[in-house]
């Protein structure tokens, strides 16, 4: 299949060290689940003294998930941990598909596929441990990051130079979004107007 033209400097930047092979596969993505603890955060879980969990996430993570959105690609957080923390940052960057507690990630990946009426081969997964391998090699497109485990991610077709919560993951976005030649429209004055303040 024929990649899409580049029209933008930017898409031509990111696209330029990537495999064909990788790129073919970040095109077809239409529906993207990403891991949180490792990916979307650093992994680190801090307590305060009353026992209150605290997480840290990123602001350019966020806004590459809703570019993501806004160009009709569908989103989704499978994690296995539970607690109100995603659930705020989800419903801030208006994402709806969220999973917590989830144990068997691969299953969870195959039913949403179904939900979503398009085969594996158009899902994409980002994780980072061992709970993430099953899923990790059911779909299309398979993300890691660099500070997981060398079992983990060499079994992915594609790791981002960031560690997870540093922006692993608008790497991951801008990257199946300058293959499906859609990055380039949020170079438009008013395109950045339109993506939301909230990231």
């Amino acid at each position: 299949m024929k990649l899409p033209s580049i029209s933008h400097p930017a898409e031509a930047l990111i696209l330029a060290k990537i495999a064909p092979a990788v790129l073919e596969r970040a095109r077809q993505v239409r529906v993207m689940a990403f891991d949180v603890d490792g990916v979307l955060t650093d992994g680190c879980l801090w307590y305060g003294e009353n026992g209150e969990l605290m997480k840290r996430f990123n602001a350019l993570d966020g806004h590459g998930l809703r570019l993501m959105r806004e160009s009709g690609i569908v989103v989704a957080l499978i994690t296995g941990r539970e607690g109100p923390i995603l659930a705020r940052r989800a419903a801030e960057l208006g994402i709806a598909l969220v999973q917590q507690g989830i144990r068997d990630k691969a299953q969870a990946i195959i039913a949403l596929a179904q939900e979503q009426g398009c085969p594996l081969s158009e899902v994409g997964y980002m994780g980072d441990d061992i709970i993430d391998l099953a899923a990790l090699q059911r779909v299309g497109f398979a993300a890691s990051v660099p500070n997981a485990p060398a079992y983990v991610s060499q079994v992915a077709h594609w790791v981002s130079s960031k560690p997870g919560g540093s922006g692993a993951v608008r790497e991951c976005c801008d990257l199946i979004l300058a293959a499906q030649g859609r990055l380039s429209a949020f170079f438009a004055p008013n395109a950045l107007l339109m993506s939301g303040a909230v990231q």
